[in-house]
């Protein structure tokens, strides 16, 4: 059984106007579409503001006189301002959840001809979100006006799916989004491959902030700055890339460098500054490091990122910014939130989109097409095409691959790599003698890099020489040690000194901490100048 077609329009109070004889001359558009011989029209619902009354009844009568079969349902709607977008919207919303749509029986065709174009483009809202289970309707007049020539309509399905060829064509965006991200390289690690899918839906439909963890070198730069470019080619933002590393900023210059500064705010401020958040307006701001940030920053931040809205120092009105928030980090922030490092309401708020970059010894089959990449873009560099000789690209690969290969700083690794063999290769052929001599330059970086201290450990051999280390016992060297750390982790002497006196000092009568840490540190040939350098 055929479906009963059913048009929802918008009366046209001046294209469906007309009065007398003459009015069958001229081509109205809701007339128009009852005049098509083979089409039939079941039902029409006629919307109207009540100002508008008279004359569709009017139209109603002429569909009458045309087509006899088609119910015509003049529906008032009460709408004030016909250019209020909200107005309009909310009533017309209104009106079809309220309307018994049967689509087993009935189809239908949304008029977005007539109608202001406001009143259009609600119309296409609703067909889009399926609110209104129908197509778009559009009718256009003849070439010239004769007398009932009902001119021409066509109708618009918006399911994409329909139309293969735009479905290809979006497919093919997507994949070349995928690519940008990923600069083009054919990686191959299947969990990679789907985290950047998962980043450029993310980044291509969301503004919340975006949290990138993972190993130094791992590209969490790289991609910030790859999503920024891929979201302004969309048009999506129109501002700067600002990308700042938190480990660089301390004291009062972090937050001026953030959030700017007045005049006079502290010692030094000699002019206004408008900082980084300011710059960021309208585009990304990427803080690298952000488990760096101190407990002041992390608040200021907290109110931006939530408000748009900020003060800067030394400032008593408020300043806006509007910008997309990418944080990047090489700690568990889960850790420093557990052990007050870091703020837990902070990290809520930019813990939307977490996402976990894997490092280059977990991506091991990736590497051929990276080192083919960063190969072509040393080629670019150098003037000339680089390549391996077949057997010197074994003895390469089968290292990279190996347990040996540490990839302690990952991509920068590999890039420093391919970067010195590319520039030693004569003739543009990398030989096994120069892969040999490279590999053996990376296991000696690597040795040098493991016996580097972990995070959070201090190598006191950097700070006195070795004669005073082998004069002093483990219990004063483990003392030491842990004095270092917690003076390189305090902003000044004073800082310091109360953290690691916090009990002995609420016994004494003259509390000076700093000049207690400052003999301590003398004792052993240091100073805080030497210490926090």
């Amino acid at each position: 059984m055929s479906k009963k077609t059913v048009v929802i329009g918008f009366l046209g109070s001046q294209l469906d106007a007309g009065q007398g004889a003459g009015r069958w001359e001229k081509w109205r558009p809701t007339v128009s579409l009852v005049q098509h011989q083979d089409t039939l029209v079941h039902r029409l619902e006629l919307l109207h503001v009540p100002k508008h009354e008279a004359l569709a009844k009017a139209v109603q009568r002429d569909i009458a006189a045309v087509s006899p079969e088609t119910e015509v349902r003049l529906v008032s709607l009460d709408i004030a301002d016909p250019w209020d977008f909200g107005e309009v919207y909310g009533a017309l919303y209104d009106w079809v959840r309220r309307y018994p749509f049967d689509s087993d029986r009935e189809q239908y065709w949304a008029h977005i001809t007539t109608g202001t174009h406001v009143a259009q483009i609600c119309l296409f809202l609703l067909v889009e979100s399926r609110f209104l289970p129908g197509v778009l309707l559009q009718t256009a007049p003849p070439k010239k006006q004769i007398r009932n020539d009902p001119g021409s309509f066509a109708l618009i399905d918006l399911d994409l799916s329909r139309y293969d060829a735009l479905a290809q064509r979006f497919e093919q965006e997507q994949r070349d989004a995928l690519a940008f991200l990923k600069n083009g390289i054919a990686t191959r690690n299947k969990g990679f491959n789907a985290l950047i899918e998962e980043i450029e839906r993310v980044a291509i439909r969301s503004r919340a902030p975006i949290l990138l963890t993972g190993p130094t070198g791992a590209g969490k730069s790289h991609l910030a700055r790859r999503m920024f470019e891929l979201k302004k080619s969309r048009h999506q933002v129109s501002g700067e890339f600002v990308e700042v590393n938190c480990a660089t900023l301390r004291g009062d210059g972090a937050a001026s460098t953030l959030f700017g500064h007045k005049k006079g705010a502290f010692t030094g401020a000699a002019a206004d500054r408008a900082g980084l958040l300011r710059a960021a307006h309208d585009g990304v701001l990427f803080l690298d490091e952000i488990g760096e940030l101190g407990a002041d920053e992390q608040a200021m931040l907290l109110k931006a990122v939530e408000e748009k809205r900020f003060f800067p120092m030394g400032s008593d009105r408020e300043v806006s910014s509007d910008f997309q928030l990418i944080v990047g980090t090489n700690r568990d922030l889960r850790v420093d939130v557990a052990q007050g490092r870091f703020r837990e309401d902070l990290y809520a708020r930019i813990n939307l989109w977490s996402y976990t970059l894997p490092g280059l010894s977990q991506r091991t089959e990736d590497l051929e097409p990276n080192i083919e990449h960063l190969l072509s873009k040393a080629g670019v560099e150098l003037g000339r095409a680089v390549r391996f000789n077949a057997e010197a690209k074994t003895d390469y690969m089968r290292f990279a691959q190996s347990a040996d290969a540490l990839w302690s700083g990952n991509f920068r690794d590999l890039s420093a790599s391919v970067t010195r063999l590319a520039t030693l290769a004569d003739g543009g052929r990398i030989t096994t003698g120069q892969v040999e001599a490279e590999i053996q330059r990376m296991r000696w970086l690597w040795q040098r890099s493991e016996r580097e201290p972990q995070h959070g450990e201090v190598e006191l051999g950097t700070l006195l020489p070795e004669e005073r280390l082998q004069e002093l016992d483990y219990f004063d060297r483990v003392q030491l040690e842990a004095v270092v750390k917690v003076c390189r982790d305090s902003r000044t002497l004073s800082d310091a000194g109360r953290k690691l006196f916090d009990r002995s000092r609420t016994q004494r009568t003259v509390v000076n901490d700093a000049d207690r840490l400052r003999k301590y540190l003398h004792k052993h040939g240091l100073s805080w100048e030497t210490i926090a350098a």
